[in-house]
């Protein structure tokens, strides 16, 4: 036993370098490494918190958006529900109705002359309300280029910590003019576990970023559907005001 402890120390290394777990691989990396280590550590949280605010968000819009189409075709007065909601709408659906409502009596407050008048009126409701899509849309897909970029990059930086971490494992074997396995292990594992933390931060934003850009898109759909139809119902006004 006290052999291969000296033979051990000999070859330039310690009792501790048989430990390979995950603390003792951090302690013992190089430098950069480390930096890569903890640059992907960071990244993997920052991902993960992402993802649980993504899932919460997209959850509290679809069952707030459900609640306005109850309101809203519940056969009541779209002044009214204009009235309730007021100037601050609490989800993106309420937004683009705002928007087109504050058009609209904008234009009522005018008055409506000519067959003109409320073509051109009706196409800046639209425009309107495509611009509040555009823009609620862009709220809720922030922090989606994180994951993207994470799920893509990761993989090279782990990759290259785990070059960086053989290159050094082979200086050491020059150095010591030793290619036993007591040597070498401890440096490949070091390098191995860069990587193995990339694909940790990465499989997870990969498959997150599809799920929630799936939502996402199922959401926007569900706005230009809505703002289609709220297009209709003001056109047919329109007709009946002429």
């Amino acid at each position: 036993m006290e052999s291969n402890v000296i033979d051990a120390v000999t070859l330039g290394g310690s009792v501790d370098q048989f430990d390979f777990s995950v603390w003792s691989l951090f302690l013992r990396a190089d430098i950069v490494v480390q930096a890569v280590i903890v640059g992907l550590l960071l990244a993997s949280i920052w991902c993960w918190a992402i993802i649980f605010e993504k899932l919460v968000a997209l959850r509290r819009l679809n069952s707030r958006a459900t609640a306005f189409e109850s309101a809203f075709w519940s056969g009541g007065s779209l002044d009214n529900l204009y009235d309730n909601i007021g100037t601050y709408p609490r989800d993106p659906m309420s937004a683009v109705f705002v928007s087109a409502m504050r058009e609209w009596r904008r234009a009522l407050a005018k008055g409506l002359n000519g067959g003109s008048s409320r073509v051109g009126l009706g196409d800046r409701i639209d425009r309107v309300m495509q611009i509040t899509v555009t823009r609620e849309m862009d709220r809720a897909e922030r922090y989606m280029t994180f994951l993207s970029s994470t799920g893509a990059t990761a993989p090279f930086i782990g990759l290259f910590g785990t070059v960086w971490g053989i290159m050094n494992s082979f200086q050491s074997i020059a150095l010591s003019k030793n290619t036993s396995l007591v040597v070498v292990a401890p440096g490949i594992a070091e390098a191995l576990f860069a990587t193995a933390l990339g694909l940790l931060a990465a499989i997870p934003a990969v498959v997150a970023y599809n799920k929630l850009s799936k939502e996402l898109d199922r959401y926007a759909g569900r706005l230009d559907s809505f703002a289609g139809e709220f297009s209709a119902i003001i056109s047919r006004q329109m007709e009946e005001a002429a």
